[in-house]
This record gives C-alpha cells, structure tokens and sequence, in this order.
C-alpha cells in the first residue's frame, strides 16, 4: 500500500544526500555544511600517517618535468602552506601544496631533507624513492 507521507520533494535518495562542494564556496564540511575554511565543528583534520615525513622526486604527468613532493607531515592545512612557502624560498622556485603534500619545482630533495631535519629535529625525516 503506498504512503501518503511527503518526503519534502526531495526523492528517495534526498534524504541521503550532502553537499561536497560548491561552486560558490569550494569544499565543504561534511558535518556542518560549511566551506572548509569556515568549518565550525572545531576539529582540526591533521593528515593521518605513520609519522614519518617522506620527501620524493617525480615527474610523472608533469612532461618530464621532476618536482619533489613532501608528504606526511604532521600539520594542518594553514601549517602546511607556511612550511611550503618556507621550502619554496629556500629552494629559490616555486610550487604548491594540494591535498596535503607539499610540491617544490625542481629536484630539491637533498635540500628539502637537511631543512626540514633542522627545522623540526623531532620529526622523522626519509628520502623516498631512489
């Protein structure tokens, strides 16, 4: 027998959907709603890790050109660009930071290793990859 319940225009499927990301805002939060940058649910996401920083070449997808990536590091994201503006400068070239690795310009490993073991003596710093 059929309901005559409303399900708020929204479907079947409308009660189980969230918003991911907005054209407007960019990623939002899952809990509240929010941008990322506006999440009020006041827990700091940390990437998860074994606690090891591990600093690596790569040139894939990028037409030969070799970028080192650090990945692991225990900050958050405002931390993480900090750190990666800090390797930039040092570095003298430039990058970016997606998704919680820092990409520096150029083959910069060996330079990237004895910075950050200076900067931060406590983390655990390995060159990954040959």
């Amino acid at each position: 027998m059929k309901s005559n319940k409303p399900l708020n225009g929204l479907g079947a499927l409308g009660a189980l959907s969230g918003l991911v990301y907005s054209t407007e805002t960019g990623r939002t939060c899952p809990d509240c709603r929010q941008a990322k940058a506006d999440c009020r649910c006041g827990r700091p996401v940390l990437p998860k890790g074994d606690g090891v920083v591990r600093v690596s070449r790569e040139t894939k997808g990028r037409a030969g050109k070799g970028v080192t990536l650090v990945k692991g590091v225990p900050l958050d994201a405002e931390g993480l660009v900090a750190l990666g503006k800090e390797l930039k400068t040092a570095c003298g070239s430039g990058g970016t930071v997606k998704d919680g690795v820092i990409e520096v310009q150029g083959d910069h490993c060996e330079r990237v290793v004895e910075l950050l073991k200076k900067k931060e003596p406590k983390w655990q710093v390995k060159r990954a990859g040959g």
